[in-house]
């Protein structure tokens, strides 16, 4: 049996957790074509990656973030796609069973696994928030609808990705899967949680702080407003970015002219959606 996902990795100066990687993909069976894209690492990662047998490496002069994975796609020869991070791959299984469920779903463009953490594999977080998502189950679907995921346990079709643009440079690094989540739906895939489809998370601890992280994602959910959400939503982001983190605020000053030119406001149904999931976000907050 030939795989017909390929696996596509954006990576930088990550060589050994990326050698860790490719060596528990290279057990899966059938073994799946691999797409390293390196972003400007410092190290030997791209050497590191090129031992592997089926990986290609793509050396990119830049860092460009997220969007390097868009790169793996349009190399890609299969017609899904499945992305892991440096530091996580998938169960086995999990790539033959999303081939069957895109199969038999063609109005499916991605599927959001369930992603364990650590050598006990726990839940990450984000999963029962996906398990549990207010948007429902409609009839036919694979799985409950979902406006977010988690690159590094995320599945697509690979012209579903292509058609909506995929990940977009303008974000880098940060909540890069909620923009990507909202053009698909709005395009009319189903964005899907499947909690059979199983992927591996070994958090690296060469990681940026979480004060770094937590500003990324606050300057692309306020730029994400911006892009896809109502004048109000805008205001809203605006007001409650500034009183919880001014710099994300900042960071975002620069990038505005490139979201106002690139502005396309959500269909009704999905914005409906996307109030959904906040209003319920806020309700379990307040219970918490």
């Amino acid at each position: 049996m030939r795989a017909r996902t390929t696996v596509v990795i954006a990576t930088r100066d990550r060589a050994a957790e990326l050698a860790r990687t490719l060596a528990q993909l290279s057990t899966l069976e059938p073994r799946p074509p691999v797409v390293v894209l390196d972003n400007a690492s410092g190290d030997d990662t791209a050497d590191v990656a090129a031992r592997y047998p089926g990986v290609r490496v793509i050396r990119l002069p830049q860092n460009l973030g997220a969007a390097a994975r868009t790169l793996g796609v349009l190399v890609a020869e299969t017609p899904y796609v499945a992305f892991s991070d440096d530091d996580s791959w998938w169960a086995p299984g999990a790539l033959t069973e999303a081939e069957r469920i895109f199969d038999e779903h063609p109005r499916t463009g991605l599927l959001a696994a369930r992603t364990l953490v650590g050598p006990e594999a726990r839940d990450d977080p984000v999963t029962p928030e996906l398990a549990r998502s207010p948007l429902g189950r409609p009839d036919g679907a694979p799985g409950p609808l979902v406006l977010g995921f988690l690159a590094c346990s995320a599945i697509v079709r690979r012209t579903a990705y292509l058609q909506v643009g995929g990940f977009s440079p303008l974000l880098h690094f940060g909540a890069e899967e909620q923009l990507l989540a909202y053009d698909l739906a709005a395009r009319g895939w189903e964005v899907c949680y499947v909690g059979r489809l199983r992927a591996h998370h070994h958090p690296s601890r060469s990681r940026p702080p979480s004060s770094w992280r937590r500003r990324a994602e606050l300057r692309n959910r306020l730029l994400i407003a911006v892009l896809r959400r109502p004048p109000r939503v805008c205001r809203r982001e605006v007001a409650r970015t500034l009183v919880t983190a001014p710099g994300a605020v900042l960071g975002a000053v620069a990038r505005l002219p490139r979201a106002l030119g690139s502005r396309r406001v959500l269909p009704e149904h999905v914005e409906n959606q996307a109030r959904t999931l906040e209003r319920t976000a806020e309700w379990r907050a307040s219970r918490s």
